[in-house]
C-alpha cells in the first residue's frame, strides 16, 4: 500500500512559478512509475507528466512541455513538479499517482492540491 500526499499548490500570477511536491509512503518508492495529472470541473482528468523508475525517463503533455519539469528524490520518497511560466489555463487540481508497472493504469492516487493562476 502506498499513500501519496501532495503539497505546494496555491495562487500565483500568470508568468509565475510553483513547485508541487508529492510525499509517498512505502519502502519501494524508487520502483514506482510516478505521474502528475490535473483536473478542472469542466474537463476530464488530464495527463501532465510521468517519470519512470528505471532510468528516470520523463514524458510531458504538449501543453506543459518546456515549462514544467518532473523529478523525483528517491532518498526522500518525494516526487516534484516544477511549474514555470504558468498560464491561467494551468489552473486545476493537481494529483500525483503511482504505479507498480511501467505502463497502463495507476494504482495509487493522492488527494490533490489546487493551483490557481490569475491573469
Amino acid at each position: 500500500q502506498v499513500q501519496l500526499v501532495e503539497s505546494g499548490g496555491g495562487l500565483v500570477q500568470a508568468g509565475g512559478s510553483l513547485r508541487l511536491s508529492c510525499a509517498a509512503s512505502g519502502r519501494t518508492f524508487s520502483r514506482y512509475r510516478m505521474g502528475w495529472f490535473r483536473q478542472t470541473p469542466r474537463k476530464e482528468r488530464e495527463f501532465v507528466a510521468v517519470i519512470r523508475w528505471l532510468g528516470g525517463s520523463t514524458y510531458y503533455s504538449d501543453s506543459v512541455k518546456g515549462r514544467f519539469t518532473i523529478s523525483r528524490d528517491n532518498a526522500k520518497n518525494t516526487l516534484y513538479l516544477q511549474m514555470n511560466s504558468l498560464k491561467p489555463e494551468d489552473t486545476a487540481v493537481y494529483y500525483c499517482a503511482a504505479s507498480v508497472s511501467d505502463y497502463g493504469e495507476y494504482d495509487y492516487w493522492g488527494q490533490g492540491t489546487q493551483v490557481t493562476v490569475s491573469s
